[in-house]
């Protein structure tokens, strides 16, 4: 993903070129008189774009490995389901 820096005058005078770019995939990081102020970003089209943007970020790290499809059950011990353990500590 491209970052570039703009000023607040600079968008002002090239509004729809920036937004071009930003639809083709670059962040634009808005200053005012040298001082951030705000992030343009592309909308993200689903969870794999939100989670990538949190991989560039690096608020999140992965290995790339895909988790299984199969969720694991855990077998239940004794005659009482955890709902109805649940309830009754509850009253």
């Amino acid at each position: 993903m491209r970052h570039k820096t703009i000023g607040i005058r600079e968008l002002k005078e090239q509004l729809s070129g920036h937004i071009r770019e930003v639809r083709n995939g670059a962040t634009l990081v808005i200053t005012d008189r040298g001082e951030p102020v705000a992030r343009l970003t592309p909308v993200s089209s689903g969870p794999e774009d939100k989670f990538q943007q949190l991989i560039e970020s690096g608020l999140v790290s992965w290995n790339g490995e895909r988790l299984p499809t199969e969720v694991q059950r855990v077998p239940v011990r004794g005659k009482k389901t955890v709902a109805e353990i649940l309830l009754e500590d509850r009253e």
